[in-house]
């Protein structure tokens, strides 16, 4: 090829690229200035997007990674329906979930003070960390089921840079608004949309917890060590690997990658497979009790393994435990009976510290109980059941409040659904044992 031919070759090259480049501003501005209902947003909405880029716009470069936050690839029929598959709900579902929208609405018929509710959004939409203003409008849309600002997209993690050092509540991520977006690889590939860079953090478990506190001891740790899971981080588990490219770009780079859907105890085989697993997460019962007087004392031990985490898991502040105690004689006739609940109700939720959950990873929760019997009565054996529901139980009172909120009746139906499969109680272990 001569030197004019080489020129001209350049100059379409350069031509293209600068093509490339405008539209893809082009695009990202259109995806800022429209909705998927045709209408331009507010322009508060478009001042958090210009930090906060929709993650419809990296799809046209990772639509992988895309349609697994999104549960589009390999949907499952759980995530289709929103069923009560426990932890199956995804990141990207974040604000169209019935399952939040009902229960957020539950919780505003408490009175929540904006701070409080900044603190609920700041896991579900890390936006309000730098946008506390719009906490407010925010709330408003996911109520009337109608959102239009993105939950939990890809720039509400990868616009994350660092974590604090010492215990805080949470959460405890830091955003660094800006047009770097940071992720595991030592070597991103050169783009013409943004820069990135390499940050050790999201090969951390203090990544995760930054939300997902009540995982393990210390939602600082880096690192969870453990006999059975040595060098295990949530990542290893929760973004399934797999082996490919993070863009959809012809010849680029395989490498190791993580799966986006960030599955719980739905992940195929997981759980099942390994037995180890099971030791180290499943909580296990003791009981010490004796007879006395009319009556049963004594203490029921609940013991979960040290790491990695606790299980069940999912929400750190809704879950509700159940432990419920009976007291039979030789033939299996119940002579006594009760049911202790551990949890926090919805007046009480995100007002002062957060509790340890009912069972942590590496504690043991010592519970006493004094049990009645009936008169005339032979106490022979004790029967101890664990349980958990995700939610709270509302009140009456409460619960008709929230629903006179809504639209019509079929919205209606819906929240009534919601609240009656995810407050039933889930059986986790069991305990017999005879006096």
């Amino acid at each position: 090829m001569n030197d004019k031919g080489r020129l001209v070759q350049r100059l379409a090259m350069g031509g293209l690229l600068l093509l490339m480049a405008v539209l893809n501003v082009t695009f990202h501005e259109r995806a800022i200035a429209q909705k998927a209902d045709g209408q331009a947003p507010a322009d508060w909405v478009a001042e958090i997007e210009k930090i906060f880029i929709r993650s419809e716009d990296c799809k046209q470069c990772h639509d992988r990674h895309y349609e697994e936050w999104k549960g589009i690839r390999e949907q499952t029929p759980d995530l289709k329906s929103f069923g009560r598959v426990d932890a199956a709900l995804l990141h990207g579902t974040s604000f169209e979930s019935p399952v939040f929208r009902t229960v957020l609405g539950l919780w505003m018929q408490t009175n929540p003070t904006v701070q409080e509710r900044q603190r609920c959004l700041s896991c579900h939409a890390p936006a309000v960390t730098v946008f506390p203003q719009h906490v407010e409008k925010i709330m408003a849309q996911v109520l009337s089921g109608k959102p239009q600002v993105e939950g939990i997209g890809c720039a509400s993690c990868h616009l994350i840079n660092a974590v604090e050092t010492t215990p805080q509540p949470p959460p405890t991520y830091k955003v660094q608004p800006g047009e770097m977006l940071y992720g595991p690889y030592a070597d991103p590939e050169e783009n013409l949309v943004h820069p990135a860079t390499q940050t050790s953090l999201f090969r951390g478990a203090n990544f995760c917890t930054s939300c997902h506190f009540d995982k393990v001891k210390d939602v600082t740790q880096k690192d969870l060590p453990g006999e059975i899971l040595q060098g295990t981080i949530c990542q290893d588990c929760h973004m399934e690997p797999s082996t490919g490219s993070s863009t959809s770009k012809r010849g680029a780079m395989t490498r190791a990658i993580g799966r986006h859907w960030f599955r719980g105890v739905v992940i195929p085989g997981t759980l099942l497979k390994n037995r180890n697993l099971q030791a180290e997460w499943m909580p296990r019962i003791e009981v010490e009790a004796t007879k006395s007087g009319a009556g049963v004392e004594g203490t029921v031990l609940v013991k979960i393994g040290s790491l990695p985490h606790s299980f069940p898991d999912g929400d750190p502040v809704l879950k509700q435990f159940l432990l419920s105690i009976a007291i039979k004689d030789a033939q299996g006739n119940v002579l006594g009976e009760e049911t202790k609940r551990f949890g926090l109700p919805y007046d009480k939720i995100l007002r002062g510290p957060i509790p340890d959950p009912f069972i942590k990873g590496g504690h043991t929760r010592r519970v006493p109980f004094l049990q009645v019997v009936k008169a005339g009565g032979e106490p022979a054996n004790i029967e101890v059941v664990l349980s958990y529901a995700l939610i709270p139980e509302p009140e009456t009172e409460l619960k008709d409040k929230y629903l006179a909120t809504l639209a019509n009746d079929q919205e209606r139906a819906t929240a009534k659904k919601v609240i009656e499969e995810y407050i039933q109680p889930r059986l986790l272990t069991y305990r017999a044992k005879p006096l």
